[in-house]
Protein backbone atom coordinates (compact mmCIF):
# COMPACT_ATOMS: atom_id res chain seq x y z
CA UNK A 1 0.00 0.00 0.00
CA UNK A 2 0.86 3.75 -0.74
CA UNK A 3 0.02 6.92 0.08
CA UNK A 4 -2.48 7.37 -3.07
CA UNK A 5 -4.09 3.91 -1.98
CA UNK A 6 -4.33 5.60 1.32
CA UNK A 7 -6.05 8.69 0.36
CA UNK A 8 -8.34 6.52 -1.76
CA UNK A 9 -9.31 4.35 1.19
CA UNK A 10 -9.85 7.18 3.30
CA UNK A 11 -12.34 9.06 1.10
CA UNK A 12 -14.18 5.94 0.70
CA UNK A 13 -14.24 5.26 4.20
CA UNK A 14 -15.50 9.02 4.95
CA UNK A 15 -18.17 8.97 2.48
CA UNK A 16 -19.60 5.54 2.85
CA UNK A 17 -19.12 4.93 6.96
CA UNK A 18 -22.82 6.76 7.62
CA UNK A 19 -24.32 5.98 4.12
CA UNK A 20 -26.76 3.17 3.98
CA UNK A 21 -24.40 1.48 1.02
CA UNK A 22 -21.96 -0.52 3.24
CA UNK A 23 -18.33 1.16 4.12
CA UNK A 24 -16.63 -2.21 4.28
CA UNK A 25 -18.05 -3.62 0.91
CA UNK A 26 -17.24 -0.01 -0.99
CA UNK A 27 -13.30 -0.38 0.84
CA UNK A 28 -13.18 -4.26 0.11
CA UNK A 29 -14.58 -3.07 -3.84
CA UNK A 30 -11.57 -0.45 -3.74
CA UNK A 31 -9.16 -2.46 -2.51
CA UNK A 32 -9.78 -4.66 -5.20
CA UNK A 33 -9.13 -1.78 -7.79
CA UNK A 34 -6.29 -0.77 -6.57
CA UNK A 35 -4.60 -4.44 -6.64
CA UNK A 36 -4.84 -5.01 -2.70
CA UNK A 37 -5.18 -8.55 -1.33
CA UNK A 38 -8.81 -7.99 0.14
CA UNK A 39 -8.77 -11.30 2.28
CA UNK A 40 -5.10 -10.32 3.47
CA UNK A 41 -5.29 -10.10 7.39
CA UNK A 42 -2.72 -6.34 7.29
CA UNK A 43 -5.68 -5.10 4.79
CA UNK A 44 -8.34 -6.35 6.36
CA UNK A 45 -7.01 -4.69 9.72
CA UNK A 46 -5.70 -1.31 8.02
CA UNK A 47 -10.12 -1.47 6.97
CA UNK A 48 -10.90 -1.10 10.49
CA UNK A 49 -8.05 1.15 11.58
CA UNK A 50 -9.29 4.23 9.18
CA UNK A 51 -12.66 3.58 10.03
CA UNK A 52 -11.89 5.32 13.17
CA UNK A 53 -11.36 8.77 11.82
CA UNK A 54 -15.06 8.53 10.81
CA UNK A 55 -15.76 7.33 14.63
CA UNK A 56 -13.52 10.61 15.41
CA UNK A 57 -15.62 12.56 13.49
CA UNK A 58 -18.84 11.69 14.85
CA UNK A 59 -17.03 12.40 18.43
CA UNK A 60 -16.59 15.79 16.90
CA UNK A 61 -19.45 16.39 15.67
CA UNK A 62 -22.10 15.17 18.50
CA UNK A 63 -19.45 16.03 21.10
CA UNK A 64 -21.15 18.24 23.49
CA UNK A 65 -23.76 15.69 23.41
CA UNK A 66 -21.62 12.91 24.15
CA UNK A 67 -20.38 15.01 27.31
CA UNK A 68 -23.67 15.64 28.52
CA UNK A 69 -24.17 11.97 28.14
CA UNK A 70 -20.75 10.81 30.06
CA UNK A 71 -21.90 13.40 32.90
CA UNK A 72 -25.58 12.27 33.36
CA UNK A 73 -24.33 8.50 33.34
CA UNK A 74 -21.75 8.93 35.43
CA UNK A 75 -23.69 10.95 38.03
CA UNK A 76 -26.75 8.68 37.75
CA UNK A 77 -24.93 5.90 39.02
CA UNK A 78 -24.44 8.25 42.39
CA UNK A 79 -27.53 10.18 42.06
CA UNK A 80 -31.08 9.11 41.73
CA UNK A 81 -32.24 11.94 40.57
CA UNK A 82 -30.38 11.92 37.07
CA UNK A 83 -31.67 8.37 36.39
CA UNK A 84 -34.60 9.46 34.73
CA UNK A 85 -32.82 11.79 32.39
CA UNK A 86 -32.69 11.07 28.83
CA UNK A 87 -28.88 11.40 28.73
CA UNK A 88 -28.38 8.61 31.77
CA UNK A 89 -30.46 6.45 29.63
CA UNK A 90 -28.87 7.08 26.54
CA UNK A 91 -25.26 6.17 28.08
CA UNK A 92 -26.96 2.66 29.17
CA UNK A 93 -28.29 2.13 25.83
CA UNK A 94 -25.10 2.54 24.09
CA UNK A 95 -23.65 0.47 26.88
CA UNK A 96 -26.28 -2.15 26.28
CA UNK A 97 -26.41 -1.68 22.43
CA UNK A 98 -22.86 -2.33 21.53
CA UNK A 99 -22.51 -5.91 23.81
CA UNK A 100 -23.94 -8.03 21.24
CA UNK A 101 -21.74 -6.63 18.12
CA UNK A 102 -18.77 -6.78 20.73
CA UNK A 103 -19.31 -10.46 21.90
CA UNK A 104 -19.87 -11.72 18.27
CA UNK A 105 -17.20 -9.68 16.43
CA UNK A 106 -14.63 -11.19 18.53
CA UNK A 107 -16.02 -15.11 18.79
CA UNK A 108 -16.53 -15.16 14.73
CA UNK A 109 -13.16 -12.51 13.73
CA UNK A 110 -11.54 -15.35 11.69
CA UNK A 111 -14.57 -15.69 10.02
CA UNK A 112 -15.81 -11.94 9.23
CA UNK A 113 -12.08 -11.32 8.34
CA UNK A 114 -11.55 -14.87 6.43
CA UNK A 115 -14.70 -16.32 4.67
CA UNK A 116 -16.68 -12.87 4.59
CA UNK A 117 -13.98 -10.81 3.23
CA UNK A 118 -15.43 -11.96 -0.17
CA UNK A 119 -16.95 -9.74 -3.30
CA UNK A 120 -19.39 -12.39 -3.59
CA UNK A 121 -20.95 -11.74 0.11
CA UNK A 122 -20.64 -8.06 -0.38
CA UNK A 123 -22.99 -8.11 -3.79
CA UNK A 124 -25.67 -10.17 -2.19
CA UNK A 125 -26.05 -8.66 0.72
CA UNK A 126 -26.02 -5.14 -1.31
CA UNK A 127 -29.15 -6.85 -2.81
CA UNK A 128 -30.08 -8.70 -0.03
CA UNK A 129 -30.11 -5.95 2.87
CA UNK A 130 -31.98 -3.52 0.22
CA UNK A 131 -35.01 -5.63 0.44
CA UNK A 132 -34.88 -4.80 4.76
CA UNK A 133 -34.17 -1.23 3.81
CA UNK A 134 -37.24 -0.60 1.27
CA UNK A 135 -39.54 -2.53 3.55
CA UNK A 136 -38.84 -0.66 6.65
CA UNK A 137 -39.56 2.47 5.30
CA UNK A 138 -42.61 0.72 3.66
CA UNK A 139 -44.37 -0.02 7.26
CA UNK A 140 -42.33 2.99 9.16
CA UNK A 141 -44.82 4.57 11.72
CA UNK A 142 -41.81 7.40 12.59
CA UNK A 143 -44.53 8.07 15.47
CA UNK A 144 -41.41 7.93 18.79
CA UNK A 145 -38.64 10.69 19.03
CA UNK A 146 -35.26 10.63 21.03
CA UNK A 147 -37.09 11.20 24.81
CA UNK A 148 -39.07 7.90 24.20
CA UNK A 149 -36.31 5.87 23.26
CA UNK A 150 -36.11 2.84 25.24
CA UNK A 151 -33.77 -0.11 26.62
CA UNK A 152 -35.58 -2.22 24.34
CA UNK A 153 -35.02 -0.15 20.90
CA UNK A 154 -31.14 0.06 21.74
CA UNK A 155 -31.05 -4.01 22.30
CA UNK A 156 -33.14 -4.67 18.95
CA UNK A 157 -30.86 -1.94 17.05
CA UNK A 158 -27.73 -3.50 18.98
CA UNK A 159 -28.49 -6.93 17.93
CA UNK A 160 -29.46 -5.87 14.40
CA UNK A 161 -26.12 -4.16 14.24
CA UNK A 162 -24.65 -7.63 14.66
CA UNK A 163 -25.77 -8.59 10.55
CA UNK A 164 -23.72 -5.67 9.54
CA UNK A 165 -20.63 -7.25 9.84
CA UNK A 166 -21.36 -8.81 6.87
CA UNK A 167 -19.53 -6.78 4.18
CA UNK A 168 -22.31 -5.00 2.07
CA UNK A 169 -25.27 -5.21 4.10
CA UNK A 170 -24.21 -1.71 5.54
CA UNK A 171 -23.94 -0.96 9.59
CA UNK A 172 -26.09 2.16 9.54
CA UNK A 173 -28.75 0.42 6.96
CA UNK A 174 -29.09 -2.28 9.40
CA UNK A 175 -29.59 -0.23 12.34
CA UNK A 176 -31.26 2.34 11.12
CA UNK A 177 -33.49 0.08 9.77
CA UNK A 178 -33.69 -1.83 13.17
CA UNK A 179 -34.89 1.91 14.36
CA UNK A 180 -38.14 2.42 12.03
CA UNK A 181 -39.22 -1.16 12.60
CA UNK A 182 -38.94 -0.05 16.32
CA UNK A 183 -41.38 2.83 15.22
CA UNK A 184 -38.68 5.57 15.75
CA UNK A 185 -38.74 8.38 13.85
CA UNK A 186 -36.01 8.91 10.88
CA UNK A 187 -33.40 11.39 12.67
CA UNK A 188 -34.02 9.46 15.73
CA UNK A 189 -33.03 5.65 14.24
CA UNK A 190 -29.60 7.88 12.69
CA UNK A 191 -28.93 9.92 15.66
CA UNK A 192 -29.00 6.39 17.79
CA UNK A 193 -27.29 4.35 14.50
CA UNK A 194 -24.29 7.16 14.96
CA UNK A 195 -24.21 6.49 19.00
CA UNK A 196 -23.57 3.69 18.54
CA UNK A 197 -21.10 3.14 15.80
CA UNK A 198 -18.74 4.69 18.48
CA UNK A 199 -17.39 1.38 21.21
CA UNK A 200 -17.80 -0.78 17.96
CA UNK A 201 -15.90 0.85 15.65
CA UNK A 202 -13.21 2.12 17.92
CA UNK A 203 -13.01 -1.20 19.89
CA UNK A 204 -12.29 -2.84 16.01
CA UNK A 205 -10.03 -0.41 14.97
CA UNK A 206 -8.04 -0.76 18.29
CA UNK A 207 -8.26 -4.50 17.97
CA UNK A 208 -7.05 -4.91 14.23
CA UNK A 209 -4.37 -2.03 14.45
CA UNK A 210 -1.39 -4.37 15.32
CA UNK A 211 -2.41 -6.60 12.38
CA UNK A 212 -2.63 -3.44 9.78
CA UNK A 213 1.09 -2.21 11.30
CA UNK A 214 2.30 -5.92 10.85
CA UNK A 215 2.12 -6.50 7.35
CA UNK A 216 3.55 -3.61 4.64
CA UNK A 217 1.52 -1.21 5.86
CA UNK A 218 3.60 1.64 7.61
CA UNK A 219 2.18 3.94 10.17
CA UNK A 220 2.53 7.36 8.14
CA UNK A 221 -0.14 5.37 5.57
CA UNK A 222 -2.75 4.80 8.42
CA UNK A 223 -2.68 8.37 9.67
CA UNK A 224 -2.83 9.51 6.32
CA UNK A 225 -5.92 7.11 6.01
CA UNK A 226 -7.40 8.08 9.04
CA UNK A 227 -6.94 11.62 8.66
CA UNK A 228 -8.90 11.89 5.16
CA UNK A 229 -11.84 9.60 6.67
CA UNK A 230 -12.19 11.89 9.25
CA UNK A 231 -12.68 15.27 7.45
CA UNK A 232 -14.27 13.32 5.02
CA UNK A 233 -16.83 11.84 7.74
CA UNK A 234 -17.32 15.17 9.41
CA UNK A 235 -19.17 16.55 6.00
CA UNK A 236 -20.96 13.20 5.46
CA UNK A 237 -22.61 13.38 8.84
CA UNK A 238 -23.82 16.43 8.43
CA UNK A 239 -25.71 15.74 4.93
CA UNK A 240 -26.83 12.43 5.63
CA UNK A 241 -29.00 14.50 9.45
CA UNK A 242 -30.28 16.71 6.92
CA UNK A 243 -30.84 14.75 4.44
CA UNK A 244 -33.31 11.92 6.30
CA UNK A 245 -35.20 14.52 7.89
CA UNK A 246 -37.00 14.96 4.48
CA UNK A 247 -36.25 11.36 2.77
CA UNK A 248 -36.37 7.69 2.76
CA UNK A 249 -33.42 5.73 3.37
CA UNK A 250 -34.61 3.72 0.20
CA UNK A 251 -33.45 6.65 -1.42
CA UNK A 252 -30.27 4.43 -1.53
CA UNK A 253 -31.71 1.39 -2.63
CA UNK A 254 -31.17 1.40 -6.12
CA UNK A 255 -27.68 2.04 -6.11
CA UNK A 256 -27.42 -0.57 -3.69
CA UNK A 257 -28.76 -3.07 -6.32
CA UNK A 258 -27.26 -1.61 -8.95
CA UNK A 259 -23.97 -2.14 -7.90
CA UNK A 260 -24.48 -5.58 -6.55
CA UNK A 261 -25.87 -6.46 -10.13
CA UNK A 262 -22.29 -5.11 -11.33
CA UNK A 263 -20.63 -6.95 -9.53
CA UNK A 264 -22.24 -10.40 -9.37
CA UNK A 265 -21.83 -9.91 -13.63
CA UNK A 266 -18.51 -9.01 -12.94
CA UNK A 267 -17.76 -12.48 -10.77
CA UNK A 268 -19.80 -14.44 -12.60
CA UNK A 269 -17.61 -13.51 -16.05
CA UNK A 270 -14.49 -14.12 -14.23
CA UNK A 271 -13.76 -10.82 -14.89
CA UNK A 272 -12.97 -9.89 -11.29
CA UNK A 273 -11.90 -12.33 -8.81
CA UNK A 274 -13.92 -12.67 -5.68
CA UNK A 275 -10.92 -11.83 -3.14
Amino acid sequence: MNYFDAVVLGVVEGLTEFLPVSSTGHLTIAEKMLGLKVDDPAITGYTAVIQMGAIGAVIVYFVRDILNIIKAWTLGLVKPEYRGQLDHRMGWYIIVGSIPVGIVGLLAKDFIKGDLRTLWVVAFALIGWSAVMWFAERVARQVRGERELTMKDAVVVGVTQVISLAPGVSRSGATISAGLLRGLDRTTATKLSFFLSIPALVAAGLFELKDALGGDIHAGEAIVGVVVAFVVAYASIAWLLRFVAHHPITWFVPYRVALGVVLIALLATNTISAT
